[in-house]
């Protein structure tokens, strides 16, 4: 499609970097005031600190201030981070794909107009103005990934399509007889969906022109993959359910990084054992403060992501610091024979190797005779199988040699014929871990 760079508030996309220290600042001695003796964890948190309000006069007082964790919310669960009364809370989301107690996040109906806004940023980074039509298939309830792309089409003035997750088949009617322009949902579902499109024969067909994917990393190779199938541009949208749904940050039509609305999350990447500032470009731990949340505002906030920051103007034009594409998460990284291994690597080696191989896979992580041990299930061409099996040998041997080199470690692979491996309408799980480890 013809692309016509948009911004949707440039006063706060394009500030330069000591006006939007000055806003922030003042947002944050604001937050910490309004926390202070109304939450009783951060109250707690900044007396064992021997951090008063007074002592924080600008942005750059942050680093005074205590982290907060998952554990920490789940401590306080559900409603014991509150900053506001009860009566004042106009919804609640929760974190998906968890055991026993949900992550709670509360919102007021002003923090709920900041979600659909910051949304709408990101769909405006996309190209996409109050004519469109935005097919939703991200799951709704009380995961924030579909009533956030819900409430910032909402705001943007376009039509919302609210399938919610599942049926493939009515996904695809759908986006066809409604003519959306533009579909949200994880990016392994959306592969899914386009490889099914095509499969359909109904791409030509459809008036998509752009997908907007998040809630698990993913990489520059699927997307591309995703682009290829539909004719489209597809674009990462990041948040959390913690920190407010997704619509913190996004990438633009260059794709050098995702911007950070920072007018109203502070980021902070650092180092996750010392807790020092990564220099600009270094991996570290993303950690965000929400300068502008009422309900439950979190002030530096672990979000165990890892990426880096740059703070240089992107060729579209915003000032807003951009975070790299997620290497992963410190809780996905595996240390397999003491070499760390992401999710995100085994992607990227096996999209690299061409159309005999699908970006479909699974890592099955073993301990065998105190060993560890990685298995990658991987989804090959089913003209391999009907082959003569020495072919299905070489390529056994193709792939384990590439991921090798990827991983730095031997692994054992296992082909399967396509579709075997279990396809998610929400996040993928891509590992096993079976060596119970303590």
């Amino acid at each position: 499609m013809e692309w016509k760079e948009r911004i949707r508030d440039p006063k706060a996309e394009c500030a330069s970097r000591d006006e939007m220290m000055t806003l922030q600042g003042r947002k944050l001695v604001d937050l910490v005031n309004r926390v202070y003796g109304k939450v009783p964890f951060y109250t707690k948190k900044m007396k064992e600190m021997g951090v008063e309000p007074g002592d924080i006069k600008g942005i750059e007082d942050i680093v005074k201030l205590p982290f907060t964790t998952k554990e920490d919310l789940r401590a306080n669960y559900p409603f014991g981070l509150l900053a506001v009364p009860q009566s004042e809370v106009a919804r609640v989301q929760g974190s998906s794909g968890t055991t026993g107690k949900l992550t709670l996040a509360s919102y007021t109906q002003n923090d709920a107009d900041l979600w659909g806004e910051c949304v709408a940023r990101c769909l405006t980074m996309a190209g996409l103005t109050a004519e469109d039509r935005i097919h939703v298939c991200y799951g709704y309830g009380l995961f924030t990934g579909g009533m956030g792309l819900d409430l910032g089409a909402r705001a943007l003035g376009a039509m919302a399509i609210p399938m919610s997750a599942g049926n493939t088949q009515r996904q695809m009617m759908c986006m066809e007889d409604f003519e959306a322009t533009a579909f949200a949902c994880t990016p392994s579902y959306a592969l899914h969906l386009a490889e099914s499109m095509a499969e359909a024969g109904v791409v030509d067909r459809l008036k998509i022109k752009a997908g907007i994917h998040g809630a698990e990393p993913w990489t520059e190779e699927m997307r591309k993959k995703i682009e290829s199938i539909l004719h489209i541009n597809c674009f990462d949208i990041y948040g959390l359910c913690e920190v407010l749904g997704p619509g913190v940050a996004q990438d633009c039509i260059h794709h050098a990084g995702l911007h950070v609305h920072h007018d109203h999350f502070y980021p902070e990447v650092l180092d996750p054992q010392t807790h020092e500032a990564c220099a600009e470009g270094e991996t570290g731990e993303l950690v965000f403060t929400t300068l502008s949340k009422e309900a439950m505002p979190l002030i530096r906030y672990r979000t165990k992501d890892l990426t880096s920051i740059t703070y240089d103007t992107c060729e579209c034009g915003r000032t807003t610091p951009r975070i790299s594409k997620f290497k992963g998460r410190t809780d996905d990284m595996k240390v397999i024979r003491g070499v760390n291994v992401f999710p995100t690597q085994v992607e990227t080696a096996l999209l690299k190797m061409g159309g005999d191989v699908a970006p479909h896979y699974m890592m099955i992580v073993d301990r065998e005779n105190n060993m560890d041990t990685l298995t990658v299930m991987v989804e090959v061409d089913e003209r391999f199988f009907s082959d003569e099996i020495r072919q299905l040998d070489n390529l056994k041997k193709e792939i384990g040699a590439v991921l090798k080199q990827a991983l730095g470690i031997a692994v054992i692979v296992k082909l399967v014929e396509p579709k075997t491996i279990e396809r998610s309408e929400g996040k993928a799980k891509r590992v096993i871990d079976r060596r119970n480890l303590v």
